[in-house]
């Protein structure tokens, strides 16, 4: 028993009653064989049939121990428990035989029997001398009920037998005694299954990350209060500079977040609805409406609880909202109301955080240098250009074309003998102008908007090969906006005249690109800017014909 608590020590209870009872199974088997032979031996002496008993049914309780220990370690067994369970069967074997013998009259001492006690002993030497093996876990292991109910069925038979055949009281007792125990196992895995399945059905209908409802507990909720035809109103709120938050922090603050807005929303919202996180950075909130009650009320209160700010970030929510039985008769269509006043309200004119700082810098930037300002909004339209091209969504597009739009704003803080030098600077000077993007960071760093604008800035000059300023990144560890900005500033730097130079035709521009595409540029940024160039280049030629000529290519085509 203590080497059973030993090797099995972390086992399901259904898994001890499994083991229990194959234990008694294979006890009321013994019972029925060996007491019936020992018995019938001893002529019915009780006494003496106690005696010759000792041996052969204390072999039968170890060999029901093991039985057990096996059935209930399914998946953990090692060759401890075979060399044990061998030796104790030599054991039974040679003390059923010896009784038999000793009750005949034919046992001799020193014969091929005697072999059997020492071997039985030396097997189980073998057992304790096998070291324990821990195997990993997989997963939560789940029990089957084919054991205990095969066991079952060899208990009933059992008992069935004994109808035709009288056998003794203890075959009769270990036999009952395990159909009750399969009974209690039986009794446990519906519990365990009737609990298992209330919480699948929970977790199905809830959020995991905040605990609020997820979208399918609220579609259920709002297919429940529209078969009802009560009146509820739908609010659908998005967080606005989440993605922000969560590229300058990190996923794990980013989860943290959604956690403590998910919990203030519940809670802010509880005397009037549910609460509910339906995905991404989406929350909802369900609850009753009064014909002729105004919902911005409640529309307040659930945009002031996803409403987070700090330093270097500011995240609010935007809303839209359905009234269902009124606006909308079905969920779907209570969520497409919501949704495209949601949108609306987004692009309603007014004015991003992010919009309002950039502003502010770009005409800082544009007051101390003219040329930097013109400059700096071509870099901004090629590279909003090319990321659409590379399928990125509207909020990165908008974040890169800040990022174009600022990136020179660290040389504010260059000297204009520097900036503007016709000729080649030095060693000290070109040290010098290498600082502007680690200065524009900084700049941008001070406006909380900008915090996911302020890395593009710092690495838009590093090159593919590593080979840039001021960290040396290198191939993907390089921003993907920074990687759009440094080609875009790159060709309007070579196709702008400078005081210090004439800049070159857009054809030889776009050589160079390729030329250096996979060692200074992004190769995949490059491809896409050229394509971008090839639709303006197409677009520009056919605004330049005549009509007539439009028309011939139109028919050619």
């Amino acid at each position: 028993m203590l080497l059973v608590r030993r090797r099995l020590p972390h086992i399901d209870s259904r898994l001890w009653l499994d083991g229990l009872i194959a234990a008694l199974t294979t006890g009321a088997v013994s019972a029925a064989v060996v007491f019936s032979a020992v018995q019938a031996t001893t002529g019915g002496d009780a006494a003496a049939a106690a005696t010759n008993l000792a041996y052969p049914l204390g072999d039968m309780v170890l060999i029901a121990i093991v039985i057990g220990a096996m059935t209930a370690g399914r998946g953990r067994l090692d060759r401890t428990w075979l060399f044990f369970g061998v030796g104790v069967t030599v054991w039974a074997v040679s003390d059923s035989i010896y009784l038999k013998q000793v009750a005949e009259g034919t046992y001799a001492l020193n014969g091929v029997l005697d072999l059997g006690w020492p071997v039985g002993a030396l097997l189980i030497g073998l057992s304790a001398w096998q070291p324990a093996v821990h195997e990993r876990v997989r997963g939560e292991r789940l029990p089957s009920v084919v054991m205990p109910v095969a066991l079952a069925l060899v208990s009933l038979a059992i008992l069935v037998y004994d109808h035709f055949e009288r056998t003794n009281l203890l075959t009769l007792g270990l036999a009952t005694a395990s159909i009750v125990a399969v009974a209690v196992r039986l009794v446990l895995t519906h519990h365990e299954s009737r609990d298992h399945i209330v919480t699948s059905r929970r977790q199905a209908r809830t959020d995991s990350l905040t605990g609020l409802g997820n979208r399918f507990a609220l579609l259920g909720a709002m297919e429940l209060r529209l078969a009802e035809q009560t009146p509820s109103v739908l609010l659908l709120f998005d967080l606005d500079g989440f993605k922000n938050y969560n590229d300058s922090y990190g996923h794990p603050a980013g989860d943290a977040l959604l956690t403590r807005l998910g919990t203030g929303l519940a809670a802010a919202t509880a005397a009037d609805g549910d609460a509910y996180r339906i995905g991404g950075d989406e929350f909802c909130v369900l609850g009753p409406w009064r014909v002729g009650d105004p919902v911005e009320a409640l529309i307040a209160r659930g945009r002031a609880a996803l409403c987070e700010e700090g330093e270097g970030f500011n995240v609010g929510a935007s809303c839209g909202h359905a009234l269902l039985s009124v606006e909308a008769h079905d969920a779907a269509d209570a969520l497409r109301v919501a949704d495209r006043r949601l949108y609306a309200e987004k692009n309603s004119g007014r004015v991003s955080a992010r919009a309002q700082s950039a502003r502010v810098l770009r005409r800082a930037l544009e007051a101390w240098d003219e040329e930097l300002g013109v400059h700096t909004t071509d870099v901004a339209e090629l590279a909003a250009q090319v990321a659409r091209l590379l399928g990125l969504d509207d909020d990165e597009v908008e974040r890169i074309a800040t990022a174009a739009e600022l990136h020179d704003v660290g040389k504010i803080a260059i000297p204009r003998s520097i900036l503007g030098k016709p000729a080649a600077l030095d060693p000290d000077e070109w040290e010098f102008m290498r600082r502007h993007t680690l200065i524009g960071e900084r700049i941008a760093q001070g406006a909380p908007a900008l915090v996911g604008v302020a890395g593009m800035i710092r690495s838009s000059h590093e090159r593919w090969d590593g080979g840039g300023y001021p960290d040396g990144l290198a191939g993907d560890a390089i921003p993907l906006g920074s990687q759009i900005l440094f080609v875009c500033d790159s060709f309007s730097a070579m196709t702008t005249d400078r005081v210090y130079k004439r800049g070159m035709p857009e054809a030889a521009a776009i050589a160079e690109l390729r030329r250096h595409s996979g060692s200074q540029f992004a190769p995949v940024v490059v491809a896409a800017f050229i394509a971008v160039r090839d639709a303006a280049e197409g677009l520009r030629a056919a605004a330049a014909l005549t009509p007539t000529a439009r028309a011939a290519s139109a028919a050619r085509a």
